[in-house]
């Protein structure tokens, strides 16, 4: 029998976060202004949702639109202020003008998290060579996560690439989890299960209204219910 397979959801404030947990994620992705994909919330919107929620929160790392990291210093700067509100959980990622990670920029945040859990989000989509990245990633302290749709343009693209990955787990620059999310829906569950993925990451797929409403319960119970089918 397979393991329970994670569910993680995008939560923008106090009421989606409540609403997610209750409708059984097992982890929430903090962040605010999707209109720019997603970028780092307050410590105050991080307190209020730690103090709302027991499950596990990533708080994500990004301060605008895009992949580059900008600002690196104030970067590390909101990452430590974060750290000592009780973060314990991040995810981040950044490349360079030509595609390839921006490892100093990614190695001065990480040195901030103090060993601390973190994703590399979809900016391996992004990336010139998935595989060099995920090599020149490797032994980074704390990475043990990658959100991926395997294609810029979405699981319905990525999903070769996904189950290929799934398959070299056990090689150099592998054994991170594969999370999946970005235009992933229920009719993906099952080809991605079959594969050995046990990580699923949703966003509007969790709101009924779309982003213009808040994360429904229910929306997250069907996710839930789908993936312990499997």
């Amino acid at each position: 029998m397979s393991k329970r397979a994670v569910l993680e959801v995008i939560a923008l404030d106090v009421e989606d976060a409540v609403a997610a947990q209750a409708g059984g994620a097992d982890r929430l992705e903090l962040v605010t202004d999707m209109e720019a994909d997603g970028l780092t919330p307050s410590v105050a919107d991080f307190a209020g949702i730690r103090a709302a929620v027991d499950i596990d929160l990533r708080v994500m790392l990004r301060l605008a639109d895009g992949f580059a990291a900008g600002d690196v210093e104030r970067l590390t700067g909101v990452a430590g202020e974060l750290r000592a509100a009780g973060a314990d959980q991040f995810v981040l990622g950044f490349l360079d003008a030509d595609g390839g990670v921006d490892l100093a920029a990614v190695e001065r945040v990480v040195g901030v998290l103090d060993g601390c859990a973190w994703t590399f989000h979809r900016a391996i989509d992004r990336a010139a060579d998935r595989d060099a990245l995920r090599k020149q990633l490797a032994d980074l302290p704390g990475l043990d996560t990658y959100l991926t749709a395997g294609s810029a343009g979405g699981v319905d693209e990525g999903l070769p690439t996904l189950v290929a990955e799934a398959g070299r787990r056990g090689e150099p620059g592998y054994d991170q989890t594969l999370l999946v999310g970005g235009g992933l829906r229920l009719e993906h569950v099952r080809p991605l299960r079959g594969a050995g993925i046990d990580a699923f990451h949703i966003g509007g797929a969790a709101r009924s209204a779309g982003w213009a409403g808040a994360v429904s319960e229910g929306a997250v119970r069907e996710w839930r219910r789908a993936l312990d089918a499997e």
